[in-house]
């Protein structure tokens, strides 16, 4: 998949495009269902798979309250789209200036003067373009005119048997509440955190006998506060692990850290870029009475650990 920053780095016109827009944060397994439709249909017509996206998300530009934080970071996002069978990501910086821009002017001078566009994937309630003009409809009623087919694939229920749909709300309030094993089975893959291993309170492995790596994260959605077993990718592999999320209660400290203790791994991390699979919670946050207390609970923790992701890879 080529990555294309901004639509002035389109120097010539595609043509014969199926073309997806969309914010995709989570790329879970309703963007999911229409990438596919996308790569499904450009191989039909023989044409190019494109995916449109915005950095940074539009409500962080026009929401008036702030936004919420991503299920997945750029980079995230783009790794994930880039294995969905996509030929171009087109990234469009969003900032004031963009979101002046018509849901006609999108359509003639983006989708179809420097796309080509032939076929458009989009969701049913899907809608872009100067207050939010553009949708369903508005495509429909232009695709005659400029020759381009308007596909609506069925939203992704959230159970089989069920009528409400996947999405990114709904996955960012089971994560937030803390229910990541149940934000799996909408994303296709457990809810990851990404982060850089940073310098931290050097008590882990000084006071508790437990050495952890204080995660720096990026502007992510995190999990509630508690204790996690995770899987953990690093520059050496692989591992499994424990994190903590919270204030550290038991020693007062009320900052807010993200902290892993990898199983069976002793390498200073200090520096590294690391990904944390949230795999289940295993309880919540608590004030001990003293840090040997701590540390007996921190050992019955890495027991719940092992057994959950004893099986997991």
């Amino acid at each position: 998949m080529k990555v294309i920053h901004g639509l002035e780095q389109i120097q010539t016109p595609f043509e014969n495009t199926v073309v997806a827009i969309g914010n995709f944060d989570g790329v879970h397994l309703g963007h999911q269902a229409i990438l596919e439709c996308v790569r499904q249909k450009a191989e039909a017509i023989n044409g190019a798979a494109v995916a449109i996206t915005f950095d940074p998300h539009p409500v962080k530009i026009l929401g008036a309250n702030g936004s919420p934080p991503l299920i997945t970071v750029l980079e995230q996002k783009l790794e994930l789209i880039g294995e969905m069978g996509i030929d171009f990501l087109i990234c469009i910086p969003f900032d004031q200036s963009f979101a002046a821009v018509t849901a006609h002017e999108f359509l003639e001078q983006i989708l179809i003067g420097k796309l080509g566009m032939k076929a458009i994937v989009i969701g049913r309630d899907y809608t872009f373009g100067k207050n939010r003009k553009g949708n369903v409809a508005f495509l429909q009623e232009h695709s005659e005119k400029h020759g381009f087919e308007v596909i609506v694939p069925d939203w992704v229920p959230v159970t089989p048997e069920g009528t409400d749909r996947v999405s990114s709300t709904r996955i960012r309030e089971i994560i937030e509440a803390g229910n990541v094993a149940d934000a799996k089975p909408l994303l296709g893959r457990y809810y990851q955190l990404r982060g850089t291993v940073g310098a931290g309170r050097n008590r882990g492995g000084r006071l508790l006998g437990c050495p952890t790596a204080n995660i720096v994260l990026q502007d992510e959605l995190c999990p509630k506060t508690g204790v996690y077993a995770v899987m953990v990718e690093t520059d050496q592999g692989r591992f499994k692990g424990v994190a903590n999320i919270g204030y550290s209660p038991t020693f007062d400290d009320h900052l807010f850290t993200v902290e892993v203790h990898l199983l069976d791994f002793d390498t200073d991390l200090y520096g590294q870029k690391v990904r944390v699979d949230f795999v289940e919670r295993i309880r919540d946050e608590k004030k001990f009475s003293s840090p040997d207390e701590l540390s007996g609970q921190i050992k019955n923790d890495i027991e719940n650990a092992h057994r959950i992701l004893s099986n997991k890879t």
